[in-house]
């Protein structure tokens, strides 16, 4: 199921466990993790077993993680993908980071319209979803530029680095065309 995904400036394609010390360095900003489910990460070996963790999530297609290339320098800026697939409903649940270095480029915003383009048109998938802590308002910035639709906040609903946390849910549709 995993395809490399070009835009104009962006190449997504599969994490390799040789990407683990450029995502370590960018999942080792608290920064970065701040509104991600993991801590910032300490050791490199973490890095590798979260690539080796969603390798098996993709093998079983319950989730589909892509390491973010900058073109121009071939340089990891960061990871983006579907947290959660459901083929039966014909949707996924999206997630990103960007290194800090690489904020308020538009990286995040390319990066996620070439998910949404492969997900509607190859996968034939209906709906995206995107769960956002409400206090992350960069990343909610983001998901308006590309028309996702506020749905509400659901309250306390995941546990994240031990305490509960509300998230809002925005979704997009196929049929939405804006």
């Amino acid at each position: 199921m995993i395809t490399d995904l070009y835009s104009e400036r962006l190449h997504l394609r599969k994490m390799k466990i040789s990407d683990a010390p450029s995502l370590f360095d960018i999942w080792s900003d608290s920064d970065v993790t701040r509104y991600m489910n993991v801590s910032n990460f300490t050791n490199e070996n973490q890095a590798k077993e979260m690539i080796y963790h969603l390798d098996q999530l993709s093998q079983n297609n319950e989730a589909l993680r892509y390491s973010i290339v900058e073109l121009s320098s071939n340089e990891i800026i960061g990871s983006c993908g579907y947290n959660f697939i459901d083929f039966e409903n014909a949707k996924a649940e999206i997630g990103y980071d960007i290194a800090k270095k690489h904020w308020g480029k538009g990286y995040a915003k390319e990066a996620i319209a070439s998910l949404m383009d492969y997900a509607f048109n190859s996968l034939e998938f209906n709906r995206i979803e995107a769960k956002v802590e409400p206090e992350n308002v960069n990343s909610i910035k983001v998901l308006h530029k590309l028309h996702f639709i506020y749905e509400g906040t659901m309250r306390q609903a995941e546990k994240s680095k031990g305490t509960f946390v509300d998230l809002n849910i925005y979704s997009k549709l196929k049929s939405d065309n804006i």
